[in-house]
């Protein structure tokens, strides 16, 4: 235990029984850490325990024993009072839980958001790889209009939902070429989070010529959920990812110096450029 490190109790116990498929908050730890600072929770299992849930990979290397992992196990999040702070939750795919940032930088888009402001936003990050905004899957968990309760209102003191999902919907198989499907699901959870008096920003689709699955087809179908964005009736505001990312040369493309290398995926820099576009 190093110097900072506080046991976490559960209704005053030291242990708990986790039923399958539900949630335990533990009690309150105090802990003095300087703003974006980086928090470690251990956690001991007394015996096997069968499947566990856990999210694939957060970008932030933990260990199990002494297994380096870039897995969390069991823990969902760390509630921290942020009083006064705007909490903006962001539900988004691989591009915002970090692929193509390097991992344990912090420099994924929405950490590079926060750090633009000197009081920063509470910020949390919902983004899983592969992530749709219709269909769930058995790799890669429910989509966002299945999500959006638990993930989204399930938050503490939470104002704004940030929406950047899309990409996987077009093409990851079994693609959606109908846009209309698209933005009708879009629709759905704006008037969802509309009822629970959330702000609702939502993005553009950005550039992915170059990935292994795109076409022009698929492309079109991008651009026809981007232009029709782009009227701004849909969202209370709307940041254009695909403005922000797109080479001016060919714009189905990332621009060079934002391309993380397997053309859909942004680098720090393309992550940066997000982060400014919102």
């Amino acid at each position: 235990m190093t110097a900072n490190a506080e046991p976490v109790s559960f209704g005053g116990e030291k242990d708990v029984v986790l039923a399958a498929g539900a949630t335990v908050v533990s009690d309150p730890v105090a802990l003095v850490l300087p703003d974006g600072g980086d928090l470690v929770v251990s956690m001991y299992l007394p015996g096997p325990t069968g499947p566990l849930s856990f999210h694939r990979n957060v970008h932030a290397t933990g260990s199990i024993g002494d297994r380096a992992t870039n897995s969390v196990f069991l823990l969902t999040a760390v509630d921290v009072p942020a009083a006064g702070r705007q909490v903006v939750a962001v539900l988004g795919d691989s591009i915002t839980e970090g692929v193509g940032t390097p991992d344990n930088a912090n420099l994924r888009w929405p950490d590079q958001y926060a750090a633009r402001f000197r009081r920063r936003p509470a910020i949390a990050n919902l983004g899983i790889s592969g992530n749709r905004v219709l269909l769930d899957d058995a790799r890669f968990g429910p989509g966002g209009q299945s999500r959006f309760d638990r993930d989204v209102l399930g938050l503490p003191n939470v104002a704004t939902l940030v929406m950047f999902l899309g990409i996987n919907d077009i093409q990851q198989p079994p693609s959606q070429t109908d846009p209309a499907r698209i933005l009708q699901a879009y629709e759905q959870l704006v008037r969802r989070a509309h009822d629970n008096d959330l702000e609702v920003i939502g993005a553009t689709i950005g550039p992915f010529k170059g990935w292994i699955r795109y076409t022009d087809a698929l492309d079109q179908v991008r651009n026809h959920v981007n232009a029709v964005l782009r009227q701004g009736r849909l969202f209370d505001r709307l940041f254009d990812v695909d403005a922000a990312l797109r080479d001016p040369a060919d714009p189905a493309r990332l621009r060079p110096e934002f391309n993380s290398g397997d053309g859909l995926h942004p680098n720090s820099a393309g992550a940066r450029a997000i982060a400014l576009a919102l």
